[in-house]
């Protein structure tokens, strides 16, 4: 599993014209059932998404479909972990990542 925190780098208005894509692309991931969740950072610096286990090469593949990504209005950074205690009813995030 990874979370990816994302860093807005340019004004929120830059970020706002590019709303509509960026959900879109998220929509995509979520229908493919790679993303797990996902919203904004309080305050609005940035995002947060959840990522199932998949490969790091995937994984770029993936980011690099963003349209924050594409227009450079964001910076992005993973955190890569295996989850072993988990909630009642949320076991299917225990998977292991692909080797």
């Amino acid at each position: 599993m990874y979370i990816i925190t994302l860093k807005y780098v340019k004004p929120l208005d830059e970020i706002d014209a590019l709303i509509e894509a960026h959900v879109e692309f998220l929509k995509k991931q979520y229908e493919k059932g790679i993303f797990i969740a996902s919203g904004r950072m309080v305050p609005r610096t940035g995002g947060v998404i959840l990522v199932r286990p998949i490969s790091l090469e995937e994984l770029d593949a993936v980011l690099a479909e963003d349209p924050f990504n594409i227009n450079g209005v964001a910076e992005y950074s993973m955190t890569q972990f295996i989850p072993t205690m988990t909630a009642a009813g949320l076991e299917g995030l225990k998977d292991e990542l692909p080797e």
